[in-house]
């Protein structure tokens, strides 16, 4: 018997000073949103500078070191999450070195150690964002903030790592930098930057622009009456509260001078002189303009439709008024589509009753084909769901001006005290019509690789494009994913700034029902077989889904984290032939 003594590992946090306030800064910082009214009033807005915070991490008691392993521990390739006494760090081995960053992914607070590491970067096992080892940057979305990146010492064959409290107890790091002028400087009814729509791609260019040095003026605008916020928890979570999910707080805005003109809609661009025309006559010039507007929920077309406690869920009010509504009440959704499928799923242990009508035969079936679909309305009807398939709405009747029952076209009639349309969404820009920006037959805006229209100067992103996707040898596709927005968002801003980047990014998304997720990577539009690997019974299952020989898409639940790893894979330029899954 003999003993070999443990090698410890040093880690020092170390936080560049103009990423300092960035932690303060949590995307669910509960601050009332910040909010410029500009519906015929006085449109005048200084912001008075906000100095950024001074170093927290001058105080010697701020820091922790401790020795956390031995370096023969860890083989290449390998991550190990280490305990430094007041939190946790991610340590990583990969090509003889060791890096250390923060062990939760800062989007929704995955442990990181579970997820994929390939080639300096680190992908998260549930949602799929990408963080560098060597610097913690953010490299893929969804998200807005990058890992805290902690120093590694090795001495005596240990490993050490010192670190901030503060960096281990928040684990993220905001990445900006650019500081502007004051805005009193400005002529306001021009901007350099004009943003349309404040989503995630809207509000992710605006952020990228600042990390990049971008010092001139960046207006936002949006229809809502709030700051970005996270829309898809509004199916997932539907009693949040706007402040709870918005993805920065209000000081955030006022710190970087990004200007968000709320419940303001444009309703015509002149490409020729540059100028966006809003609804309420207000115009304003821009030099770059990027839009990212979004779509709009389509409304169904029978009688009735206009009546009260009929809803899309556009904002977080609609949610909040429909779980109300249909506390201990019965509940109809219209359109088994992710939208409508989870507000099912969130309904459920609120409502009386839930039933669910669709045109198709099985939920999901176009999207992860007929097998997964059945599967996932197996679990449903298990959880009380009822289900009126192929057949539509005819009619809404009411009882003294309130919904009362639906009527389908199979002659059904459903008992419905709130009924929720999710049967689709189309682009929102008719807005574009007139202006010579390229839009295709089904209203998308055209973008190049670099997310450039057909006008210069004029970029767009997010639900309402159609872009080349390199995964799919440049066809042109739209992919309305929250991810997706977010990496359009970026690449916009970066070509704004002539850097000449162009997208080539995987796309990935996720569904949450009944707390279970479902994770997909790739696209799978066209697919002609599904291959299954685990058991669609039990919801643990891999299904690999192919064209011709090739996986083009893949969907898991309950089997991380092999989707961030084929997402990894495709991200690589790496075929996955249909034999090698079979």
């Amino acid at each position: 018997f003999w003993f070999v003594p443990a090698v410890e590992v040093k880690i020092e946090v170390v936080i560049p000073e103009k990423e300092r306030s960035k932690e303060e800064m949590s995307p669910n910082g509960k601050a009332s949103p910040l909010i410029y009214k500009v519906n015929g009033t006085a449109r005048h807005y200084h912001l008075e500078e906000h100095p950024i915070a001074s170093n927290p991490y001058h105080n010697p008691k701020d820091v922790v070191e401790a020795s956390v392993c031995h370096v023969k521990d860890l083989e290449n390739g390998q991550m190990r999450e280490v305990d430094l006494g007041c939190g946790k760090a991610l340590l990583i081995k990969e090509s003889g070195e060791f890096h250390a960053v923060g062990h939760k992914c800062p989007h929704y607070g995955a442990p990181l150690v579970k997820g994929v590491l390939s080639k300096g970067r680190v992908r998260c096992p549930w949602h799929g964002a990408c963080f560098n080892i060597g610097t913690g940057d953010i490299e893929d979305f969804p998200g807005l903030d990058s890992l805290p990146r902690f120093q590694v010492k090795i001495e005596k064959e240990k490993v050490y790592i010192r670190a901030s409290k503060q960096a281990l107890q928040t684990q993220r790091r905001t990445k900006m930098m650019a500081k502007c002028i004051s805005l009193s400087n400005y002529n306001l009814s021009s901007t350099n930057v004009l943003i349309i729509g404040a989503g995630a791609a809207g509000l992710v260019c605006a952020e990228t622009l600042r990390q990049e040095g971008f010092s001139d003026r960046i207006v936002m605008c949006t229809m809502d009456r709030h700051l970005p916020y996270d829309r898809p928890k509004l199916s997932k979570s539907m009693d949040s509260h706007p402040e709870q999910i918005a993805l920065r707080p209000k000081e955030f805005f006022c710190t970087y001078d990004i200007e968000v003109l709320t419940e303001m809609q444009v309703a015509a661009v002149d490409i020729k002189s540059k100028i966006a025309v809003f609804k309420d006559g207000f115009k304003m010039e821009y030099n770059k303009l990027l839009i990212a507007t979004g779509n709009t929920p389509k409304a169904l077309s029978c009688k009735g439709k206009e009546m009260e406690n009929v809803f899309n869920i556009r904002t977080p009010e609609d949610a909040n008024r429909v779980v109300k509504l249909a506390t201990s009440k019965n509940v109809v959704i219209v359109g088994a589509s992710f939208l409508g499928m989870e507000v099912a799923a969130y309904l459920t242990e609120r409502a009386h009753s839930v039933s669910l009508v669709e045109l198709e035969e099985v939920p999901f079936k176009k999207f992860f084909g007929e097998r997964v679909g059945r599967a996932v309305m197996k679990m449903f009807e298990n959880n009380r769901v009822k289900f009126y398939m192929q057949t539509e709405v005819s009619e809404l009747r009411e009882q003294e001006g309130k919904l009362k029952e639906v009527v389908l076209k199979s002659g059904k009639v459903l008992r419905a005290d709130v009924c929720v349309v999710g049967v689709g969404a189309v682009p929102a820009t008719g807005f574009l019509k007139q202006s010579g920006i390229n839009i295709d037959s089904k209203g998308f805006i055209v973008v190049n690789k670099m997310m450039q229209t057909n006008i210069p100067g004029v970029f767009a992103a997010g639900d309402a494009v159609t872009f080349p996707l390199a995964l799919r040898n440049n066809k042109k596709v739209n992919v309305p994913h929250w991810q997706m927005a977010h990496m359009h968002g970026r690449i916009a801003a970066l070509n704004m700034l002539a850097h000449g980047t162009e997208i080539s990014t995987v796309p990935y998304l996720w569904t949450a029902m009944f707390g279970k997720s479902i994770r997909y990577a790739g696209h799978g539009e066209g697919f002609d077989d599904v291959v299954i690997q685990g058991d669609l019974d039990e919801l643990k299952f891999v299904a690999f889904y192919t064209k011709s020989d090739e996986v083009v898409a893949v969907a898991s639940m309950n089997y991380d984290p092999i989707v961030s790893k084929v997402a990894e894979v495709l991200a690589a330029g790496r075929t996955i032939r249909k034999r090698d899954v079979e």
